[in-house]
């Protein structure tokens, strides 16, 4: 079966402008982001998708540069610009990951993929259910339940943020549509962020890197930042999935 990771990454950012560009330690984070996807064993190929606005001509560079494949498709439907990554493919199972994500864990990774193509599941991923630190969120789903969604959907937070429909429309959530399961953990992390959408945030990634390098798994890097308040403060009052919430009452006011 062949599992094909696709991350979203633009240069436009309204909170942080080309956070993905920002560099530690000599490294982007889109690089970090991918040098660690490549750490993964179940992972066929990785694209990353970017918009075709002039300003993404870096990321297209990059992803030249860091020998991963990638397209180029809308800025604001996101699941269009998804779909058409992989729709001449055809993957089994498409892995949709975001690169404002440095830290992701290529054994989580790995997990999810693996637990995904035991089960035979249309979606799963571990962020039904939030138990993972923000910047640990993967989704795994077969390319038939992309192109349902693609085809079906209109809704703005749909198209904008890609698996909605899968996910409000699968088993897990009472739903008919889509066989689903969640990857779920026995402690809870999801006050944890491990993401990159403000400046306080790339502050956090960037000392954590600089203490603990770039070869720790997601729970060394969370009880770290756990451990340390002063790294905590930084970040802790930010909200999970803010720009999903903008887009839902967006649908509600239209």
């Amino acid at each position: 079966m062949k599992v094909v990771v696709v991350t979203q990454a633009r240069s436009g950012s309204t909170r942080l402008p080309n956070k993905v560009l920002l560099k530690i330690e000599g490294k982007t984070l889109l690089q970090i982001h991918i040098d660690r996807i490549k750490q993964a064993t179940q992972v066929d190929d990785i694209f990353i998708a970017t918009t075709t606005e002039i300003e993404d001509d870096i990321i297209a560079n990059l992803a030249e540069g860091l020998e991963v494949k990638y397209h180029r498709g809308s800025e604001n439907d996101v699941l269009d610009r998804f779909y058409k990554t992989v729709k001449d493919i055809k993957p089994d199972f498409i892995v949709r990951l975001t690169s404002d994500c440095p830290l992701i864990d290529p054994q989580l990774l790995d997990e999810v993929i693996i637990k995904a193509k035991e089960e035979d599941l249309d979606y799963y991923a571990n962020i039904i259910k939030e138990l993972y630190p923000d910047g640990q969120d993967i989704e795994v789903f077969k390319f038939s339940a992309l192109e349902k969604a693609w085809r079906e959907t209109n809704l703005k937070s749909d198209r904008e943020h890609v698996t909605p429909y899968i996910r409000n429309n699968s088993s897990y959530l009472g739903g008919t549509m889509f066989k689903s399961n969640n990857h779920g953990l026995e402690q809870n992390y999801n006050h944890v962020r491990l993401t990159v959408d403000e400046p306080q945030d790339f502050e956090v990634i960037k000392k954590i890197i600089e203490d603990l390098d770039l070869d720790k798994d997601w729970k060394t890097y969370a009880d770290y930042y756990l451990n340390n308040p002063e790294i905590k403060v930084l970040n802790d009052k930010i909200t999970r999935n803010e720009g999903y919430q903008k887009s839902i009452d967006q649908d509600k006011n239209n």
